[in-house]
């Protein structure tokens, strides 16, 4: 994880480097092992950079990073798990070039100048937020990965162009207003977390996942457009129908997953994995004790409550696959000391009750590796909430109805209060009790 600020200043006006520090130190716990700053006073545009070293710890990794030719400066966020192979596509293209060293930043600078921006991005495969300052075109580029794991905010503050991975770092910039963004309140108490494009601040967006975005001292609005899109992928899906056997299936599945956690055990520095005992973390965990060739170090938060401890089940899993097993446990009074911190740990409200528990983890394992992999996001890949598969039989039936009366009934319940809609399950058939969370309409 690393953090990236930036500024375009008004006209006639120079990047004040004092302010640029002092929004690059805000973030200073997203990258502990270096720090750097670039600004061109003619362009009145400045980057900064904080740096937590993963793949090439030396200071050919160093940011911000200029391009051979000079024409592009970038501060990059995130990991391109593919960067050898675009070296090996840039070298096809007679790309000659001496590298300093084997990051996957002085990979994205070199596809930049062959391929341009959007058809490096549109072949890394990573997770990443970016900003490259293009000299020739005066145009300053954001970028972000395809799902939006890397976090990227901008946005004008009057006549002051502000982006970075927190908005703390913003709010650290004399033009920045702390207005309040009452439409994401809002989306905050339907969603439980505010989903880009909006944040909690007025004038202030995040880049939504799959986008990039561009704007020059010259434009005052930004272009933002998509480089990769889900529906499509999805359209692909259905139009190319796996037509192997189940076990073919479930052969290419391995393949395919251990592919993707085998790019991302690629690192210069101590790598672990969290590891609950659930079916995502000890899938991953499995995949990646089958690549190394030592015990992989795994991390488990304990709770002395029954109904909340996954502890047993993970230390099971760990002992089965061998991995080298770290556990915590934590009381109550420990889990509840975190709260007060949990502003200073997030930039805007997030009312998903497991961060007090990543959070744990996290600190232990910080004392171990530098690097973590975890099972999140395998339940919306593999349906795995009961509500898609509650969903899907709703579906079965309600799709019968013509669209008129679907969209008849859409519209009462979304005028019906939530409480009312709670009551009413328990005069419904007990076999259809099962469709818990009847008032959540998102």
């Amino acid at each position: 994880m690393c953090g990236i600020v930036g500024v375009i200043s008004p006209n006639n006006c120079k990047v004040d480097i004092t302010t640029l520090k002092l929004m690059s130190q805000q973030i200073s716990h997203r990258g502990p092992d270096d720090s750097g700053y670039w600004v061109d006073e003619t362009s009145r545009i400045g980057l900064a950079h904080r740096r937590l070293s993963v793949i090439d710890t030396t200071l050919a990794g160093h940011q911000p990073m200029e391009s051979i030719s000079n024409r592009y400066v970038i501060v990059f966020n995130g990991e391109i798990y593919n960067h050898s192979d675009i070296r090996q596509a840039l070298e096809l293209k007679n790309y000659n070039h001496n590298w300093n060293g084997h990051s996957d930043t002085e990979t994205l600078l070199a596809g930049f100048e062959v391929f341009g921006i959007e058809e490096t991005i549109k072949r890394a495969v990573g997770m990443f937020a970016f900003a490259v300052w293009d000299n020739n075109e005066n145009t300053l580029v954001l970028g972000r990965d395809r799902i939006g794991e890397k976090p990227l905010y901008y946005g004008w503050q009057g006549d002051t162009f502000l982006f970075g991975s927190e908005l703390k770092a913003l709010k650290q910039h004399p033009a920045f207003k702390t207005e309040i963004n009452r439409d994401a309140i809002t989306l905050l108490l339907r969603h439980n977390y505010i989903p880009a494009p909006y944040s909690i601040y007025q004038g202030i967006s995040k880049l939504e996942p799959g986008c990039l975005l561009s704007v020059s001292t010259t434009t005052k609005e930004p272009k933002v457009w998509p480089y990769w899109s889900s529906s499509d992928i999805a359209v692909s899906g259905v139009q190319a129908i796996f037509t192997g056997t189940p076990d073919d299936a479930v052969d290419e599945l391995e393949r395919l997953a251990k592919d993707a956690v085998g790019l991302q055990m690629m690192a210069d520095v101590p790598l672990g994995a969290f590891l609950s005992g659930g079916i995502d973390s000890s899938a991953v965990v499995a995949l990646m004790q089958a690549q190394s060739t030592r015990p992989v170090k795994t991390f488990t938060i304990g709770f002395h409550e029954e109904g909340y401890n996954e502890a047993e089940h993970a230390k099971a899993v760990a002992k089965h696959l061998g991995t080298d097993h770290t556990e915590l446990y934590v009381t109550s009074e420990e889990a509840m000391s975190v709260i007060p911190d949990l502003p200073t740990l997030y930039s805007e409200p997030f009312s998903d009750s497991s961060q007090i528990p990543t959070f744990l983890v996290s600190k232990l394992a910080k004392q171990h590796v530098s690097v973590s992999l975890s099972g999140d996001a395998g339940d919306e890949l593999f349906y795995g909430y009961s509500r898609y598969i509650q969903g899907h039989q709703m579906w079965s039936k309600l799709k019968l109805l013509p669209h008129p009366v679907r969209k008849f009934i859409a519209g009462t319940i979304n005028h019906l209060p939530g409480t009312l809609l709670e009551n009413m399950q328990q005069v419904l058939p007990k076999r259809t009790r099962r469709y818990t969370n009847r008032n959540d309409r998102s």
